[in-house]
């Protein structure tokens, strides 16, 4: 095996969560000739971590080290990937990020028991704050089954600039597995003409650059009904229709008002989605258009 320049880093904490995001991540280092980094985090806060000697946490990182090269051992006789593990002490989001920062990664992929509440296992009240925080892309994946490669990559958009910026990932990850189809689709609350028009005309030239690009797509718009569905809602309930692989989100659309802002509806698709999320934090930038063609 020759040495990857591309990097994926999987958070692991034994759990089968975790373990099902690191068998999901095979298919995708292998196709971005990536090696893969496993890391542990122990935490540092809490009483119980209070009450350890420094001995004992030292112990307790040794213990936790040779299981999990043991893992990184297996990972790679099964996966012919390069696998290295590293285990690192501290607050859980924190490290997996600087880890991220440190290593260079290209992308972390992260088990999420999508409740934000349960806090026994870090995979489930980090992975937003992670998703949150990250400057590189995060799939998230909740679910327990799933296809190895990806045919439909579920696109959501609305009429802010920023979500513009997944069409470039979706063309690149579409050409990376083979023609996989993109599905552009937007969510429609109301009957205003101006707003019809102008989600209708955004998702038609969508369509239209993907078509340009050679890449198989089509475009749809779903009425939710105000008061009933969540734009979240609608968005899960259309990517289990066309059996989506894939759904990608961004997740701050209004980049000034904070620097690590998530939206509502991007909080509940990572929480409630059983189909692996990718969430992209947009760039700041006066244009925020993607291509030389504006819309």
């Amino acid at each position: 095996m020759t040495q990857a320049t591309n990097k994926i880093l999987v958070p692991i904490d034994f759990s089968e969560q975790s373990l099902i995001a690191l068998e999901q991540s095979y298919n995708l280092a292998k196709k971005y000739q990536a090696e893969i980094t496993l890391l542990y985090v122990v935490e540092d806060s809490g009483m119980i971590a209070k009450l350890f000697s420094h001995k004992q946490h030292e112990d307790l990182k040794s213990t936790i080290q040779k299981d999990l090269d043991k893992l990184a051992e297996d990972t790679a006789k099964k996966s012919n990937l390069i696998v290295n593990a590293l285990v690192a002490r501290g607050n859980v989001y924190e490290q997996i990020n600087e880890v991220s920062e440190l290593i260079n990664a290209t992308m972390i992929i992260m088990g999420t028991s999508g409740d934000s509440n349960l806090k026994k296992r870090f995979i489930g009240s980090n992975a937003l704050r992670v998703v949150r925080e990250s400057h590189i892309p995060v799939i998230t994946i909740k679910g327990k089954e799933h296809r190895k490669g990806i045919k439909n990559i579920v696109l959501p958009l609305d009429l802010s600039k920023e979500t513009r910026e997944k069409i470039g990932m979706a063309i690149h990850l579409s050409k990376l597995f083979n023609g996989a189809v993109v599905r552009v689709v937007s969510v429609l609350f109301t009957t205003d003409e101006f707003i019809v028009n102008r989600l209708t005309r955004q998702l038609g030239q969508a369509k239209s650059f993907l078509d340009k690009e050679g890449v198989e797509c089509s475009a749809e718009i779903v009425k939710g009904v105000k008061g009933e569905d969540s734009l979240a809602h609608c968005i899960l309930e259309y990517a289990e229709k066309v059996d989506g692989d894939l759904i990608m989100i961004m997740t701050q659309q209004e980049l000034e008002f904070t620097k690590y802002f998530i939206g509502s509806s991007a909080q509940e698709i990572i929480n409630h989605s059983t189909i692996p999320v990718l969430s992209i934090r947009p760039v700041l930038r006066k244009d925020t258009t993607l291509f030389p063609n504006p819309y």
